[in-house]
């Protein structure tokens, strides 16, 4: 089993997914003349001045569900195996796909805000329902769907519990049942409670977990400031094979900061246009804005924090793409979280353990609230006008929970390698849909700025653009007409 699924991840997860992806951000970026650069101002002002209503979460607890799937044990681990396999140079990488992959979100989160449709007074939407409305591909979105229930729904929440007991474990002790037990009850009391509870967790747990991260790594780098220049220097110098020590790995480096890049921020994968479409807002754009911020907030922000904490502290090895080592400042210590733990540690001796094992908890805990969201989100559309779909949520969130404590009480290797399957198909078909409807995830970005240059706050009419099957815009573009008059 682990061979076959192993075989199938090597071809769904190979270096064409990689240039996918990153030819999608270039593609959307162009296409949409950089708004990751010309709209950061709309972007913070979107995400900040939201309010929810009945149906929807605000703009705010969007982006922050969207940011609880995209920062992860992803943010620690996967950016000390970027440095410690590819070297500095990998960070760069990743910040070159997390501007790029800024219009990949753009375009994905407008198109679930456009084919929306509101399921028992709550908004739904993601990539299988702009798949059958937009490209009129019934199979195309419930392959999708199927795709993202195994992947995020039953696979990998045991891998991310998994995380959390074992750096309980190691940092305090505690026996993985005992973890596994609490993150399911507190995990069930909010996912029982709805999206709007789901919202409203992602609210409070996103921004603390995150300030708090970036917090100690600025006291971390504030404390080697002078060395601060030099580690810049390194990361754009290897970032191109300026640097003797890492040219021979140029290519290495390239490819581990644009797939560890990928793997966190999630553009272009199709999970987060789910929580996308929960947001209540006027146009499909605002909300577009907002995700596009929240992949710069996952990679520029809080996996640059983990890459400066590592550099700056000289807490990491980088292999030679053989059996040795360019780089071996840790002599026997294995690439991943353990270099942050020891980076942690120049701050505060024994410090390291304890933070990097909360860490871990918040950030893993918020991506499982996600994934829950994520498959409860094509488990609707699957079912849809079935009198029975309560119950297959309740079906959902019982499995969720049981993977969840299996995997915090057992080891998830094989867990996390279908889950990968999972999430990799999902970019593969969702990557393929965004770039057939481009003409409608454009057009919602220059009715916006057109509305805006004539002074309005942009209110979405699809029919007036030629948009078809988005006939939830027609109720929520009358009420908020309403509202002006």
């Amino acid at each position: 089993m682990q061979g076959i699924v192993d075989f199938l991840n090597g071809i769904i997860w190979s270096n064409a997914l990689i240039y996918l992806c990153l030819g999608a951000g270039v593609y959307f970026s162009v296409i949409l003349k950089f708004p990751q650069v010309r709209l950061i101002k709309d972007m913070i002002h979107q995400m900040l001045n939201g309010e929810a209503s009945e149906n929807g979460v605000s703009s705010f607890q969007g982006f922050a569900m969207a940011l609880g799937g995209r920062v992860g044990t992803g943010n620690i681990a996967g950016v000390a195996t970027a440095i410690g396999t590819g070297g500095p140079g990998a960070v760069f990488w990743m910040w070159a796909i997390a501007f790029l992959g800024a219009g990949s979100a753009y375009i994905e989160s407008a198109l679930a805000q456009v084919y929306k449709e509101e399921v028992d007074g709550e908004y739904r939407g993601g990539p299988s329902y702009y798949i059958e409305k937009g490209l009129g591909i019934k199979w195309y979105a419930i392959l999708f769907a199927i795709c993202a229930i195994f992947g995020v729904g039953v696979f990998l929440p045991g891998v991310q519990a998994n995380s959390i007991a074992s750096s309980m474990n190691t940092a305090f002790g505690i026996s993985p049942a005992i973890t596994g037990a609490i993150v399911v009850a507190l995990l069930g009391f909010i996912i029982f409670g709805g999206t709007k509870r789901i919202g409203k967790a992602a609210e409070l747990i996103v921004p603390f977990m995150a300030i708090a991260y970036i917090i100690v790594a600025l006291i971390i780098i504030f404390m080697n400031i002078t060395m601060l220049p030099d580690i810049i220097s390194l990361i754009f110098r290897s970032a191109f094979g300026a640097d003797a020590a890492f040219g021979g790995i140029l290519g290495t480096a390239i490819q581990w900061g644009v797939k560890r890049g990928i793997y966190s921020n999630e553009a272009g994968q199709g999970t987060g246009p789910m929580a996308a479409a929960a947001a209540e807002v006027s146009h499909p754009a605002k909300q577009g804005l907002v995700q596009a911020f929240s992949v710069y907030v996952d990679t520029l922000f809080v996996c640059s924090a983990t890459a400066f904490m590592i550099l700056i502290t000289g807490m990491y090895n980088v292999k030679d793409g053989a059996d040795g080592f360019i780089v071996e400042n840790l002599p026997g210590v294995e690439i991943g979280p353990a270099y942050t733990q020891m980076a942690v540690n120049t701050l505060i001796p024994g410090f390291g353990q304890a933070f990097v094992a909360i860490a871990l908890f918040f950030f893993a805990f918020t991506t499982l609230l996600a994934y829950y969201y994520y498959a409860e989100t094509n488990v609707a559309y699957l079912f849809k006008g079935s009198k029975n779909h309560k119950t297959y949520f309740l079906i959902t969130k019982i499995a969720l929970l049981a993977m969840t404590f299996f995997g915090a009480v057992r080891t998830a290797d094989l867990a996390w390698a279908m889950g990968d399957i999972g999430v990799g198909a999902m970019a593969w078909l969702n990557i393929i849909a965004i770039i057939l409807l481009t003409k409608t995830g454009v057009g919602t970005l220059k009715d916006y700025e057109k509305q805006k240059k004539e002074g309005k706050d942009p209110i979405y009419e699809p029919e007036t653009l030629g948009v078809k099957n988005a006939d939830t815009w027609k109720v929520i573009a009358a009420r908020y007409k309403k509202k002006i008059s």
